[in-house]
């Protein structure tokens, strides 16, 4: 694998699901960018912040956390948060950044409710996650898919693999116990969501160390789990 692309409904959702992933393939060489579909206007609970100015400062923090773990571009599609739909306009979107990209792997959420943590499907996930699908297979690859982007110069392309966050049915166990600090170092960065730092950073770990035990992995493993899906 040489590129692989992360699809987020909000800044931070690729720093809690895939953070130390992300920071284990850029430093084995792959090339990692991320498309966030909002500008996550709706976080926080200040009511003298006005929304543009939390949109502005979610976008900073989430360059500054992608830089953390190495990824090497973030694009912002803009959707409204917790508005978004898995219409024909965000297909199109994200079939623009795919086949501009051209990744071998895309990580997105799952499209699937998860009824044992509810909190892992917003409906902006939810909605991500289908849509991400439905570019992986069969938008991106399809040259009568979104014609326009033809005009643009982006031909079809092929994604390998696509790899579910938050999936009922997870299969795939990533190690990131070389590079979990990385992974906190990068979520506490997005200050704004953060109002117990500690405690954030002992709810990842809790649940890294779940996922590597559930995988099957020796103790004192920390992972990432994903759903993996293959597209041939």
């Amino acid at each position: 694998m040489a590129r692989a692309l992360v699809v987020a409904a909000h800044p931070d959702d690729v720093d809690f699901g895939a953070g130390g992933t992300v920071a284990a393939w850029t430093k084995a060489g792959i090339e990692v960018a991320y498309c966030v579909v909002t500008d996550g206007e709706a976080g926080g609970d200040d009511p003298s912040v006005t929304r543009a100015e939390m949109a502005a400062t979610r976008r900073d923090e989430q360059r500054a956390a992608a830089a953390e773990v190495g990824a090497c571009e973030v694009t912002f599609l803009g959707y409204p948060d917790g508005r978004v739909e898995a219409g024909m306009g965000l297909r199109r979107d994200l079939t623009r950044v795919v086949r501009a990209f051209r990744p071998q792997v895309v990580i997105a959420p799952s499209p699937e409710r998860w009824w044992e943590r509810i909190y892992a499907s917003h409906p902006d996930h939810l909605a991500v996650g289908e849509a991400a699908t439905c570019t992986v297979y069969p938008d991106a690859r399809n040259p009568f898919a979104h014609p326009e982007l033809l005009d643009e110069g982006l031909e079809p392309h092929t994604v390998g693999e696509l790899w579910l966050m938050a999936s009922p049915e997870e299969d795939v166990a990533v190690d990131i116990t070389a590079t979990f600090d990385r992974k906190i170092a990068a979520l506490l960065l997005h200050r704004s969501q953060m109002k117990d730092p500690d405690a954030i950073a002992r709810r990842m770990r809790t649940a890294a160390e779940a996922a590597a035990a559930g995988a099957g992995m020796p103790v004192g493993t920390l992972a990432e789990t994903f759903r993996r899906v293959a597209t041939g």
